[in-house]
């Protein structure tokens, strides 16, 4: 058995294969070890910490909502995130397709990341902000529509943790066996 932690960069796809064309970066131009695939999904457009394995039983665990893996993102977002805007965030805030559960939130100073490619855009006139965000389900696009839901829209999303799993020092597009 096997567990890999990848540090999957922006603009790559969580599979090995892309049927688009032209095709889009995907898993297979990292160097992964053979027979492994991702447990849970990670955006397109977001980056950070993702767990490959080769033992399904172990993939059913890290991602089961029921197995309550906290899952740990670091979250810059546009507009000032006041008292009560991390509170909504806190408590859940409703979804289209239903109330999240609370949210560990908190602000933090700007993290020491990689350079994104492309930067994310700057804006003098509009204020942004870094927030850790911690949930322990994990729908389609959650933190970004939850974010945008109290008014504060997601420009960068890194998953930082899952579990007793850290990203760590790996830069983008290195990988890792688990201890």
């Amino acid at each position: 058995m096997s567990l890999i932690l990848f540090n999957k960069p922006f603009n790559v796809l969580c599979q090995f294969t892309d049927r688009s064309v032209p095709p889009r970066p995907t898993l297979a131009g990292f160097g992964l070890p053979p027979q492994v695939y991702a447990a849970g999904r990670l955006d397109h457009d977001s980056e950070g910490l993702l767990l490959l394995t080769d033992d399904g039983g172990l993939a059913h665990r890290l991602t089961d909502p029921r197995h309550k893996a906290d899952k740990t993102y670091w979250v810059q977002v546009e507009g000032e995130p006041t008292p009560e805007r991390l509170a909504q965030l806190r408590r859940g805030v409703l979804l289209t397709d239903g109330p999240t559960l609370p949210a560990g939130v908190e602000q933090i100073d700007p993290p020491s990341l990689w350079a994104r490619d492309p930067p994310v855009r700057f804006r003098k006139t509009v204020p942004d902000a870094w927030l850790a965000v911690t949930l322990r389900e994990g729908r389609n696009r959650q933190v970004r529509r939850m974010t945008a839901a109290v008014g504060l829209p997601t420009l960068r999303l890194v998953r930082v943790s899952i579990g007793p799993y850290q990203l760590g020092g790996l830069q983008p597009g290195q990988w890792r066996q688990a201890e």
